[in-house]
């Protein structure tokens, strides 16, 4: 069992649990209801998302229980009848889920995942299921910039997730942890995480170890002594180039004496273009072109393209608050809902004042488009159809305005965009390793346009309704308009 996976069905809202007493009672509680869990819109001012939290989720779902203690504590609260408290011992999650595979490339108005089941199972698992999938594809996407920022670089680069004293509580940096490396980070400074999903962990010392010596040097002695194979040594305690850098130069001199190289310098203050310009010129002419120049700093993916356009020559960029927490332009949090799609068979619809936040009813497929039949070939189209994939010719008309349409041209090849992940309960193919779903994720954002993946203005990557799904919430959408004008 993980950090990350949520093993209480209390980590819900109450009004979750008033619904399902209701629905109980009222002899609805076992009627099919397909949700569908979607965002409107794109993070950070972006192109993409990237999804994650999946494998996680899974995993609380086939092992969720209702223990004796919860039913207790629910007892305390005076809402609950004990009839309904029974029945609660008894609870499963037994329902179906399609998704999108975690790591892959999401965009707006697409269901990412769509739950199938009684309708107290569906409900139940709303606060959850967003809590750690808006979270996680959040951050996900954004350590994804910030890596597509990094190696921009004609010098490449990398980055390290470094967030977890900033996150939101120790739930918050682990799971920030993991959905940075899914989104591309190399490794984390945080040990729990490292632990928890076997991925590489980073670390350098403080000022503080500084500090507790006499001088800079002696305390860059003293480390290397203890590290001499990993010594990475942080410059600026005192003076980045006039105290840091010649220290560091003289004990990697020292090591290589003994055998041993110096692994890196960090710098995380000051101008890091002008500072990594002059440290990675000075280390070249001491003999240390391998020495790694690594970043901090309060970095981001917009720091880190300025950084490179102004020249600098950082090879590892440390992200920390802007990770963690998802900072930025656009960011701090996911605006996943969860929408009732389906009651037994009958498409169900949310119409609301706002046009943007009316829901899609009914059962529907999410078809991808791509050149052509290759694992790589870039990908062109998300169309959302009730079952038969896209056909040349048909006009298909955005989620949002259905007077913004276009027909489908010839020589695309559709394939649909989810799985199956869970049937009755269970999972229907073995959990993936967060490796693999890293080195999928690196896949798939390789095969988004270039124009979509850049940093400002990017091009938006359509997603469509087809027009039998497009026809069903016009039909739906009169329906209720009629009914309240009667």
């Amino acid at each position: 069992m993980t950090a990350t996976c949520l093993t209480s069905p209390l980590f819900t809202d109450l009004y979750q649990l008033t619904m399902m007493q209701g629905y109980y009672f009222n002899g609805l509680h076992r009627q099919e209801a397909v949700f569908d869990l979607y965002f409107r819109r794109l993070p950070f001012e972006g192109g993409y998302a990237v999804w994650a939290g999946l494998e996680p989720m899974l995993e609380t779902l086939e092992s969720l229980r209702f223990s004796e203690d919860d039913l207790a504590y629910l007892g305390t609260l005076r809402q609950f009848r004990p009839e309904f408290l029974a029945a609660l011992r008894d609870w499963r999650f037994t329902g179906r889920i399609e998704a999108f595979a975690e790591g892959d490339i999401v965009f707006p108005h697409e269901p990412l995942l769509t739950v199938t089941g009684a309708l107290w199972e569906a409900q139940l698992v709303e606060t959850m299921l967003l809590n750690s999938l808006n979270f996680q594809t959040l951050v996900a996407t954004k350590a994804a910039r910030c890596v597509l920022a990094a190696k921009s670089s004609p010098h490449g680069g990398e980055v390290l997730e470094f967030g977890a004293r900033r996150a939101q509580g120790p739930d918050g940096a682990v799971s920030a942890a993991r959905a940075a490396f899914v989104g591309g980070a190399t490794a984390t400074s945080n040990v729990e995480t490292g632990r928890l999903f076997d991925i590489p962990v980073s670390g350098t010392h403080a000022h503080a170890w500084v500090e507790s010596f006499p001088d800079e040097l002696s305390a860059f002695r003293a480390y290397a002594r203890l590290y001499p194979d990993s010594t990475v040594l942080l410059l600026d305690t005192i003076d980045t180039l006039h105290s840091g850098l010649p220290n560091a130069i003289t004990v990697a001199r020292e090591l290589r004496g003994q055998g041993h190289e110096l692994r890196g310098v960090r710098l995380d203050s000051g101008d890091l273009a002008y500072l990594s310009r002059t440290a990675r010129a000075e280390l070249d002419a001491a003999g240390f072109p391998s020495v790694n120049i690594i970043a901090s700093n309060d970095l981001s993916e917009a720091v880190i393209a300025g950084v490179i356009a102004e020249g600098g020559r950082i090879d590892v960029y440390g992200v920390g608050t802007q990770l963690a927490t998802a900072g930025g332009p656009g960011g701090g949090a996911l605006g996943g809902v969860y929408k009732l799609a389906s009651l037994n068979g009958v498409p169900r619809m949310k119409l609301t004042g706002d046009p943007g936040k009316a829901s899609l009813p009914g059962v529907k497929h999410v078809w991808r488009a791509t050149a052509d039949s290759g694992e790589t070939s870039p990908l062109q189209w998300d169309v959302l159809t009730l079952g038969d994939p896209p056909q040349p010719g048909q006009r298909v008309s955005d989620p949002v305005n259905p007077l913004r349409s276009a027909p489908i041209p010839a020589g695309l090849h559709w394939h649909p965009a989810r799985q199956t992940v869970m049937e009755g309960g269970k999972r229907t193919r073995p959990a993936r390793t967060l490796k693999e779903i890293q080195a999928f994720s690196a896949r798939q954002l390789a095969r988004v346009p270039t124009e979509t993946r850049r940093l400002l203005n990017p091009h938006i990557y359509r997603v469509s309704l087809a027009p039998d799904a497009a026809s069903l919430r016009q039909r739906v959408m009169e329906d209720l308009q009629a009914q309240h004008t009667k």
